[in-house]
């Protein structure tokens, strides 16, 4: 690569990052705005045409306000704590494609900064990083309730990386391929969220709980820890978790795009010179709707209590994918290997399947003792005058 190349290459980076910048700033006053409507109340107003540039408002005061360190932190890692917390949304998107691409000065620019062969490995990767900035801000900060914040965001956040990776496995199976490029490609005719919505269901879940969004912020519930693992944060460190978490928001949505919702494919009129406009525009609209959809969650559904929402990330959702990968394996592998008589032995497989965990359900389920009988005392105990 010359001179003129790595420019070129600095210059895509400049305008992906300020542009996931000024996405966060829109995103958070939509979600502002969203939620007040849904309550009832009007939103922020004063910053900008309708309160638009509110975000930006709080950045500036967050980025002049005092910083203050607890004399009980661990003073590299709470510094180090924020920026770990907020790059790995930036990495992930980096091999995202996000456009089709334009010709400038005799180059053809793609709209994706790097095109790897294990593109959605490296966004697991990239997720799997930011747990680190929330576990050792919790830790480094020498308070009891970081602390416990870090601790349940270890679990949660791996627990359901799980389920979220079974999802991908069930596309990645379906595609047949890890380049998010040839992902979009594979999706010319039908999007992947129609004969894969249920993993189109089980990767928002989980992604919900990656980003610690509500119902799943138990990470950070202020009812009971105050403000979780960044309570002792302040000032810039606290705008740098703020930014980390709403950027791993846009990044998580731009996958389901790609993954499920063909990326940037969709009809656009023109040819030429702006026919590149129509693609990025599609993709900005699809993030958004997937966004608006995870606006609606944290606005009708309320926190979940913790041991609920282990039980059903280890319970529910990682065996839920384990049976969709198996039927996702059977129907794509048994018709490539026999034909259409395969396609007989995926059906009865399928059908096996479900007989099979009808009769196995019920030997999980269990009433509480309280429920064991009409009169609501449980079964065995006698009520003693």
């Amino acid at each position: 690569m010359d001179w003129v190349g790595w420019a070129i290459l600095v210059v895509r980076v400049a305008i992906v990052f300020f542009g996931l910048l000024i996405s966060v700033m829109l995103y958070i006053w939509m979600e502002r705005k969203v939620i007040a409507d849904m309550q009832t109340r009007v939103g922020p107003l004063r910053a900008g045409p309708r309160g638009v540039l509110i975000t930006l408002a709080d950045g500036i005061k967050l980025f002049f306000k005092e910083g203050i360190t607890p004399t009980a932190a661990d003073h590299p890692v709470y510094a180090v704590a924020p920026i770990l917390a907020m790059f790995p949304g930036f990495l992930a998107f980096c091999v995202i494609p996000f456009g089709t691409s334009v010709t400038l000065f005799g180059r053809e620019i793609p709209f994706q900064l790097a095109d790897l062969n294990i593109g959605i490995l490296w966004i697991l990767a990239m997720t799997s990083l930011s747990v680190y900035g929330v576990v050792l801000a919790g830790w480094s900060s020498g308070s009891n309730y970081p602390l416990l914040g870090a601790v349940r965001s270890s679990a949660q956040m791996i627990s359901y990386e799980v389920g979220m990776g079974l999802a991908l496995v069930a596309v990645l199976m379906y595609s047949g391929t890890l380049r998010m490029s040839e992902l979009i490609a594979a999706q010319d005719t039908v999007w992947n969220v129609i004969p894969q919505f249920p993993a189109f269901v089980v990767f928002l879940i989980g992604a919900i709980a990656e980003t610690n969004r509500p119902p799943f912020d138990l990470a950070e519930a202020e009812s009971e820890l105050v403000a979780g693992f960044h309570t002792e944060y302040s000032g810039i460190k606290f705008a740098m978790f703020y930014l980390g978490e709403y950027v791993s928001t846009v990044t998580v949505a731009a996958v389901a795009v790609t993954l499920f919702l063909g990326g940037w494919r969709g009809w656009w009129p023109f040819d030429g010179a702006v026919a590149w406009i129509g693609p990025l525009l599609w993709f900005v609209l699809k993030i958004t709707a997937v966004i608006y959809v995870l606006i609606l969650v944290r606005a009708t559904l309320p926190r979940m209590r913790y041991d609920r929402l282990m039980n059903f990330g280890w319970k529910v959702l990682i065996p839920f994918g384990l049976v969709w990968v198996m039927i996702t394996g059977v129907v794509v592998v048994l018709p490539q290997e026999y034909g259409n008589r395969g396609r007989y032995i995926a059906g009865a497989v399928i059908v096996g399947a479900a007989a099979l965990a009808t009769l196995v359900a019920p030997l999980f389920s269990h009433r509480p003792a309280s429920e064991a009988e009409p009169g609501g005392q449980p079964e065995g105990r006698e009520v003693r005058a």
